[in-house]
């Protein structure tokens, strides 16, 4: 479990930080094995067994095989690492930001186009209301 920091109030952010780099380390490492085509082979072949070869934890391994790309930064992967696995399933940035945010990729680009996310009960998780 990590140690609350002062950052640790921002709503939907992951600092990688020292902590975060080394929870993510292997996790990470597999994302930039990606980078070789003999690897991308590898995982395409058989996802699980490629895995092994990483010593992740089982909730790494399970987000990256549901990709679920709030977990894997969540779970100390960097988006600049597991941004690499999304391009090897074809997907860009836009619609990485879409699945995250949990809405149709023309509803997160215009959502951007506007502006982004209003700023108002976005700045820490205390200011939500968590009665509802």
């Amino acid at each position: 479990m990590r140690k609350d920091r002062e950052y640790s109030d921002i709503p939907g952010t992951y600092v990688f930080d020292p902590e975060h780099s080394r929870q993510g380390y292997h996790l990470n490492m597999f994302c930039m094995s990606l980078n070789k085509e003999a690897n991308r082979e590898q995982f395409r072949r058989d996802e699980s067994a490629y895995l092994d070869v990483f010593p992740m934890s089982p909730e790494q391994r399970d987000a990256v095989l549901q990709r679920d790309w709030i977990g894997l930064l969540r779970l100390g992967g960097n988006i600049y690492y597991t941004f690499k696995l999304a391009i090897f399933d074809g997907i860009n940035m836009q619609e990485i930001g879409a699945r995250m945010e949990g809405v149709p990729d023309e509803q997160f680009k215009a959502m951007m186009i506007n502006g982004g996310r209003p700023i108002q009960g976005n700045r820490y998780q205390k200011e939500w209301n968590r009665s509802g």
